[in-house]
């Protein structure tokens, strides 16, 4: 065992891990849901939201080449702010990171039951356990490599299908040669059809989808040329987003009456259907599995780094900082899928709600990890006032952004479904409160600037 994780990511691996997380469960499955509340101003709701999420990323890119460690966020925390920020901020990562992981398995048994539906959902769920688990125990390049041709079938395949519902669109294609149009974005209820209310109501899902594109920052611990790739990564946030969310559901709605979507699984799947290709249907139906594999695969690989970067800091046990002779944090992973196996056994007792469930809980999660990396960076960019990669219109932009994920927690207080997020969020916070103050960890320890050797 050594006490190090390895440089071993390539610009390559990088690049696809960040675009692989912002194509997972939350565009192929939870899209839907956002669809349901807000109809075609969902699109509105991506843009505004896949802009905010830019200036995040461009916040935790700018400390990220300043500083590639793993840990990313909660050492920043940790170093800007304070330990017990630090430490409440790497310990709401990974459960966040466990929570997420738990949904993209779910994911992959729900899309497991379109074509075995007698089998129940939790032993396709226990399955992706086993294996997502085989793939972090092997080495850290291995885990970038199957990432990386993960999330090229998403790409291809989104790309795709894009293509093809506009000529679907325009031309006629798979539809007798008759356009659909774009008269079912504004035919059944209008562009509002639940007014501006359904918009604000879908942001906590639009958060959830795109939570866990910070995976960038968690990479660069493990990254052999950040300063090359975490700015190529996070530049390429903004145009992912508007490709794959906002250009994926604009052709969904035009194609595919709104209100009817969501109703028989991802509407991916029931939009090929609806169009006459069931084996475009099967065909979509793998590409969301590899897709929900892919985000599992990640979330893994967050959670366990995680708990890496909080033992080095006294933060948790110091068996987890353990690694293997592969670079990988084993102990870490195990205790990580560990976890995850709480999962499966939620897919036994509630199969038709976890997937909602993790959604809206964690979207407190996920806004407490963007918030402290906003705020972290508040303090970073008092002590460095010139850096290799600058956020821009800042502190404007940075104010504007924390602005609007207050705003994401008061809509979850708001509604009724959402609420339970805000409640479990809060007893997290106060359970780690209450153990950091009876036992003191991390209060005194420093943060080491480099703790991944060259490959």
């Amino acid at each position: 065992m050594t006490q190090h994780l390895q440089r071993r990511l390539t610009p390559r691996h990088i690049t696809f891990m960040a675009l692989g997380m912002a194509i997972g469960a939350g565009l192929f499955l939870g899209s839907a849901s956002a669809i349901n509340l807000a109809g075609p101003s969902v699109l509105f709701a991506y843009l505004f939201g896949g802009v905010m999420i830019f200036v995040i990323m461009r916040a935790l890119g700018e400390m990220a080449v300043h500083d590639p460690v793993a840990g990313s966020f909660s050492t920043y925390a940790h170093r800007y702010l304070g330990p017990f920020a630090g430490y409440l901020t790497g310990w709401n990562y990974w459960i966040l990171m466990v929570g997420v992981g738990m949904a993209e398995s779910t994911a992959v048994g729900i899309y497991m039951k379109q074509w075995l539906p007698e089998l129940p959902q939790w032993i396709w769920v226990f399955g992706s356990v086993l294996m997502i688990g085989g793939l972090n125990l092997l080495a850290v390049k291995v885990y970038g490599e199957m990432e990386f041709w993960f999330t090229m079938i998403k790409v291809v395949t989104v790309v795709l299908m894009i293509l093809g519902g506009a000529g679907m669109i325009w031309l006629g294609w798979g539809n007798s040669s008759q356009p659909v149009g774009l008269g079912n974005l504004w035919q059944h209820g209008g562009w509002f059809p639940h007014g501006v209310t359904g918009m604000v109501l879908a942001l906590p899902v639009v958060v959830f989808a795109f939570g866990g594109i910070e995976t960038i920052g968690m990479a660069a611990g493990e990254a052999s040329q950040p300063e090359r790739t975490i700015p190529r990564a996070v530049n390429s946030v903004l145009w992912r987003i508007l490709i794959f969310y906002v250009g994926a559901l604009f052709v969904i709605m035009a194609i595919y009456p709104w209100n009817q979507l969501g109703t028989q699984g991802s509407p991916f799947v029931t939009t090929f259907a609806k169009l006459g290709i069931p084996q475009a249907a099967g065909l979509i139906n793998f590409v969301v599995i590899t897709a929900a594999l892919s985000g599992f695969n990640s979330t893994t690989f967050s959670g366990s780094r995680m708990l890496y970067s909080l033992s080095t800091k006294g933060q948790a046990p110091a068996a987890l900082s353990k690694v293997s002779a592969n670079g990988v944090p084993v102990r870490g992973v195990l205790v990580t899928l560990a976890c995850l196996v709480f999962g499966v056994l939620l897919n036994y007792l509630v199969p038709e709600r976890i997937f909602a469930m993790m959604m809206s809980i964690l979207a407190f999660n996920t806004v407490w990890t963007w918030a402290m990396v906003l705020i972290a960076h508040f303090s970073f960019r008092r002590r460095h006032a010139a850096t290799a990669f600058p956020l821009r219109v800042w502190p404007l932009s940075s104010v504007v952004c924390l602005a609007f994920l207050a705003f994401v927690v008061f809509m979850l207080g708001y509604s009724a479904d959402t609420r339970v997020a805000l409640y479990v969020g809060a007893a997290w916070v106060v359970v780690l409160s209450v153990a950091y103050r009876l036992f003191g960890v991390g209060r005194r320890m420093s943060v080491v600037s480099v703790d991944a050797t060259p490959a």
